[in-house]
């Protein structure tokens, strides 16, 4: 039975631990066409998407490694645990939108870029694919973005971690909109 899409974004939950289970590149590749209809003012598709997979994770982890690097030369041990935390983790997409100087035009490619990840992660996750949305310090590093191949004059959105959920953590709760809404009718 089809679930319905409140149920869906009601139900979707940010995942830090994950099952080894490999996940299709082809499945990802199905749901990001699905999560590329967001919005998006005047059409500019404003998105780029990098994805590491099997062997390619070594790259986003080595980036990560020597963005850590210690003044010595040597990666911390909290660096090194990181990493082999990233290793467990089937898939890494860092999803990247061009810096335009215009205020206007930053803040739609935002929203749209945003929008595309939501959509991505509640596709996702009607599949029993689930993820975590980083914005760690780290993604500011130019080390680090240099060499997972970010661009100058690039943001980083997301970093998406990505796999079959090896725990579901309980909904937090969220305050009442009643509460953060404002009715003017006249």
């Amino acid at each position: 039975m089809e679930r319905k899409i409140d149920e869906i974004i009601k139900d979707r939950r940010s995942i830090k631990k994950f099952k080894q289970d490999p996940v299709s590149i082809d499945e990802i590749v199905e749901l990001l066409e699905v999560a590329k209809w967001a919005p998006n003012h005047k059409m500019t598709e404003p998105w780029r998407l990098l994805l590491f997979a099997e062997e390619g994770k070594e790259k986003f982890i080595d980036a990560y490694c020597q963005s850590q690097k210690a003044k010595d030369g040597s990666i911390p041990e909290k660096a090194q645990n990181k990493s082999a935390y990233f290793r467990s983790i089937p898939l890494h997409l860092v999803v990247v939108m061009p810096e335009d100087p215009r205020q206007k035009t930053w803040d739609e490619d935002y929203g749209a870029v945003s929008a595309m990840i939501q959509n991505f992660q509640l596709a996702a996750w009607e599949r029993g694919i689930g993820m975590i949305w980083r914005t760690n310090d780290w993604i500011y590093n130019p080390v680090f973005r240099e060499a997972i191949g970010v661009k100058p004059g690039e943001k980083v959105v997301a970093t998406l971690m990505i796999g079959y959920a090896d725990h579901i953590p309980e909904a937090k709760p969220r305050t009442s909109i009643k509460e953060k809404l404002q009715i003017i009718k006249a």
